[in-house]
């Protein structure tokens, strides 16, 4: 019989919905990243956000590998033994590219300091009584929204701010999969300083690698508009913590809507997410990595991982294989 082991928080919250799809006859083994290492001897399919030599050296019989997520960054790819794919998922574009906008929203009209306000019974609006209106805040129709990593999501938002009408400059190695979209500005790495000057909006959608991360330092940050919002939704690594944390501090930049981070939780304890106090500075929107997560995200990735595990059965290649 099949035997598939979930690996870590993410795969095994999966195992309910992982067994109503499956329709195959296999075992399923549960445990956390190291206690599973004694337990792959007899695993045919791990489903881990990790992967280890450890794990390679108790692996006996292992045909695939399968990540839960799109991120590779924790899959040591040179102690997968031979014979044993590699392979990925998805699913999760449409609700980080919905993160996005609605963060671009809400930092755009400041919702969070109106919301405490008005709690207070204080009307920070036009509304108010023996006070000056506030400024008229700011339009997404008309702005720019550079994209750095023009894949998946970053195509996925690309399509829903076009509905804002805003106008869209965007970065990704390979421009010749994206020639015919409607974009103001399409280029590879080359052209990251123009995005970044003219960009009223900026998210992150890059994968972190050797070539990415720090990609958005001091200098970067200084060539981007006061005006301007960065969002990041890839990994927190890509930008610099504290030319960050400083860039905000001093206005460099307008606001930041962060959903990655720099510190992740080991325990059950609270956890700061970062070294710098961001939670201090009012022009920082802070969510704990869940911009992916979404219904339609867990059940896509639940179906891809379960027609894979049947794919193994039938020798077939998994859908997403890594080269």
């Amino acid at each position: 019989m099949l035997t598939v082991a979930l690996a870590g928080t993410f795969a095994a919250s999966l195992e309910a919905a992982l067994r109503a799809q499956l329709g195959v006859a296999c075992e399923i083994v549960v445990a956390d990243e190291a206690a599973i290492v004694g337990k792959l001897g007899d695993v045919d399919v791990l489903v881990t956000m990790s992967f280890t030599r450890e794990m390679a050296a108790a692996a006996r019989r292992l045909a695939l590998v399968q990540v839960p997520g799109a991120g590779l960054d924790r899959i040591d790819r040179t102690a997968l033994p031979a014979g044993t794919a590699l392979a990925n998922a998805y699913g999760h574009e449409v609700g980080i590219a919905e993160y996005v906008l609605g963060a671009m929203l809400a930092l755009a009209r400041d919702f969070g300091r109106l919301d405490a306000a008005l709690r207070r019974g204080v009307w920070a609006s036009q509304w108010a009584v023996g006070t000056p209106a506030p400024p008229p805040w700011p339009e997404l129709a008309g702005k720019t929204l550079g994209i750095l990593g023009y894949g998946r999501i970053g195509s996925a938002l690309a399509r829903r701010a076009r509905a804002f009408d805003m106008q869209i400059c965007a970065i990704r190695r390979d421009i010749t999969r994206s020639a015919s979209d409607d974009l103001a500005l399409l280029g590879g790495p080359e052209i990251l300083d123009e995005v970044l000057r003219r960009a009223d909006y900026l998210a992150i959608t890059l994968p972190a690698t050797a070539a990415t991360r720090g990609l958005i330092g001091e200098a970067q940050l200084a060539t981007m508009k006061r005006t301007a919002v960065l969002v990041n939704v890839a990994r927190a690594e890509i930008v610099d913590e504290e030319a960050l944390y400083r860039a905000l501090a001093k206005r460099m930049i307008a606001a930041a809507a962060l959903d990655v981070w720099y510190r992740y939780p080991t325990d059950a304890a609270p956890t700061p997410p970062a070294r710098p106090p961001f939670h201090e500075l009012p022009n920082v929107l802070m969510t704990p990595h869940v911009s992916g997560w979404t219904e339609g995200m867990l059940q896509a990735r639940v179906r891809l991982i379960a027609d894979n595990i049947r794919r193994i059965t039938r020798g077939d290649p998994p859908e997403n294989l890594i080269a």
